[in-house]
């Protein structure tokens, strides 16, 4: 079933053209990724099927009945209710029905009702119906659901009485997405929903997308996740729209192969045209072959002529190098302990780094990656421990939200002030590697977008030629081509990198050493993200196997019989044992009958009957009560064949 058509649109803003004639179709169980530069369109035309702009020209349409959910960039949840009651809300129709069943159940126990046999089975009919509809619609369980979502974008912590007016706002976006997950709707639309994510919480948000029932169309940056998530990738470049079938690494490969047969074709037909032309011009005026030259014009004149395949656009080109190289110990940890607001952050941390590693700084959010950072650069004082860097190291720093860009300068004061001994032309060059070009390079700093401050920020870092550089969330805001050339960049790089970041597929590209940050202490792995799993995982099914085999040996070691030194003498006391069992039991299943006789009575008496509380109350009761007596009747039968 077809959930969204998009018929041809197009979309400009100021005379300037963002989209043109695009197309797309979206069936329940899609999973579609947007893709394409920073500014190709993308958040736009999100924008067009959720109903936010309208399109110069096309149309959008959504059968009757589709509900469309649309997660917004940088969105967050904006109420005064708590935690709970704004997921409650979610779930509105179903509580109205369920007060409803709370009514009818009164109705139901009320003696004129029961009295009047038509009246109380119409009541019981509706009952009945409204009850399968409740069921049926998840009634029973959405409270559960609640709390599993919750849970899974870690809230599990949280008082859920908690204002949602006193979260962050990174915090007020995971709820968004919360709220949006659990309305479950046909066609469910995110723009970069791994924004404000650490890992763990990436792969359970994975995990539940991949067994999501209905359609999903999602913008994101994170390469990992679309090679986990997506069936099919939708490219936007150059204002319009293009299909490819697969994941994301599979669009790659097919674009590269698309490009390469139409480039084959294109090539090929420009040495046919070549050759008609060359022939046409050597023999139209010749009389023996100028109907030979007029038909192979016709032929030319009739060809479907190809346009030459349109390659990548333009990137960012930069490297990064070093004025000088380091001596082998670049940093040296020990005993650090850094608190904010009388909350411990980090507690007697250690850590070394030498030169040429690149060392990757993971963990939860909240676990001290970006204050570890900022106590390195002098940004943060710590309260004891030692930082020492080595010999000849020179820092170079990236902040995930790029702090020292807020000023008023222009680009190209910005880059050039702190180099104010280069020419222009050079720094505009640097800027133009960073696709700062012509009139771009005047732009105040603060009217830059979150990816141009970040390819500012790359630049000034550049400049430096640190050898040792600090990441902190370097692919944020930097679509996926600049993470490309980010990734190839610090590949090459000779110096030494500690970096932070939620992006796996960056992470398994540049790490030589994962160092998991939890509760204010360090643990290395000599290897990769994808190592790094690997460890993780194999520690946790050995510890699970230790424990199942402590469990094993105390279980034994439980039921052992003890040696004694007369036989005969264990015999008889176990037979005592036995007899006083059964005498035991015997006396506990009489006291059971009389207890059951009682409440069957009770269930009989109309007072009871019609208080709906004390009567589930009393079945409760008699349920377990038959359950025990079912059990020792067992346990007594056992007993007797023992003799």
């Amino acid at each position: 079933m077809i959930v969204l058509q998009c018929i041809n649109i197009s979309k400009a803003f100021i005379a300037e053209p963002i989209l043109k004639n695009v197309k797309l179709e979206v069936q329940t169980g899609d999973r579609l990724a947007l893709v394409g530069r920073n500014g190709a369109g993308k958040s736009t035309l999100l924008k067009i099927i959720a109903g936010e702009y309208q399109p110069d020209e096309g149309q959008v349409m959504i059968p009757k009945g589709v509900r469309i959910g649309y997660l917004e960039q940088h969105s967050g949840l904006a109420s005064d209710r708590s935690i709970w009651d704004e997921m409650l809300t979610v779930f509105e129709p179903l509580r109205q029905k369920e007060k409803k069943l709370r009514e009818l159940e009164s109705l139901m126990s009320d003696q004129t009702v029961l009295s009047n046999d038509t009246q109380y089975t119409k009541l019981l009919k509706e009952y009945d119906e409204l009850q399968i509809t409740f069921k049926d619609e998840g009634g029973y369980q959405y409270e559960a659901d609640i709390r599993s979502i919750l849970s899974g974008l870690h809230f599990s912590n949280f008082d859920y009485t908690t204002s949602i007016s006193k979260l962050s706002g990174g915090q007020r976006t995971r709820l968004a997405l919360a709220k949006l997950l659990l309305s479950k709707p046909d066609l469910l639309i995110l723009d970069e929903p791994t924004n404000h994510l650490d890992i763990d919480t990436l792969s359970w948000l994975e995990q539940f997308l991949t067994g999501y029932q209905g359609a999903i169309l999602l913008v994101s940056h994170d390469r990992y996740f679309l090679d986990q998530i997506v069936t099919g990738v939708i490219e936007l470049s150059r204002q319009h729209s293009l299909k490819y079938t697969g994941n994301y690494s599979h669009y790659l490969d097919e674009k590269a192969a698309r490009f390469e047969q139409e480039l084959k074709q294109f090539e090929k037909q420009q040495g046919e045209v070549a050759k008609l032309e060359d022939f046409i011009a050597r023999n139209l005026v010749r009389a023996s072959t100028t109907k030979r030259a007029q038909s192979r014009r016709k032929q030319l004149e009739k060809m479907t002529m190809l346009d030459r395949p349109a390659g990548s656009e333009k990137s960012a080109t930069f490297s990064f190098d070093i004025k000088r190289q380091s001596g082998n110990e670049v940093l040296r940890i020990s005993d650090l302990n850094v608190s904010f607001s009388d909350q411990p952050i980090l507690s007697n941390l250690t850590l070394e780094l030498n030169r040429g590693e690149s060392v990757a700084l993971i963990g939860p959010n909240g676990a001290g990656k970006s204050t570890l950072l900022k106590a390195i650069t002098n940004r943060i004082e710590p309260e004891t421990g030692t930082i020492r860097l080595g010999s000849h190291v020179t820092l170079g720093y990236y902040d995930q939200v790029q702090a020292d860009l807020q000023s008023n300068k222009s680009v190209l004061d910005e880059l050039w002030d702190e180099h104010s001994l280069l020419p222009e032309k050079e720094i505009r060059t640097v800027l133009g590697n960073f696709l700062f070009s012509g009139d771009d390079v005047l732009k105040p700093v603060t009217a830059l977008s979150g990816g141009e401050k970040a390819r500012l920020a790359l630049a000034k870092l550049m400049m430096q030629k640190a050898n040792l550089l600090l990441l902190d969330e370097p692919t944020n805001h930097l679509d996926l081509d600049a993470k490309e050339v980010l990734e190839a960049a610090l590949i090459d790089y000779p110096g030494t990198l500690l970096f932070v970041s939620h992006d796996r597929y960056f992470l398994n590209r540049l790490t030589t050493r994962t160092v998991e940050l939890s509760d204010g202490k360090t643990t290395s792995f000599l290897g990769d993200y994808d190592y790094y799993l690997e460890k993780k995982e194999e520690k946790k099914q050995f510890d699970l196997l230790e424990e199942q085999k402590n469990s094993s040996v105390q279980t034994k070691e439980a039921q052992a019989p003890k040696q004694n030194y007369s036989q005969d003498k264990e015999a008889k006391k176990q037979e005592r044992q036995r007899l006083r069992r059964i005498e035991s039991i015997e006396t506990e299943m009489a006291e059971l009958e009389e207890t059951i006789n009682k409440n069957e009575l009770a269930l009989c008496d109309p007072e009871i009957y019609a208080d709906h509380v004390r009567a589930t109350e009393i079945q409760e009761e008699l349920t377990s009560s038959n359950q025990l007596l079912e059990s020792l009747m067992e346990e007594w039968e056992a007993l007797q064949l023992e003799e």
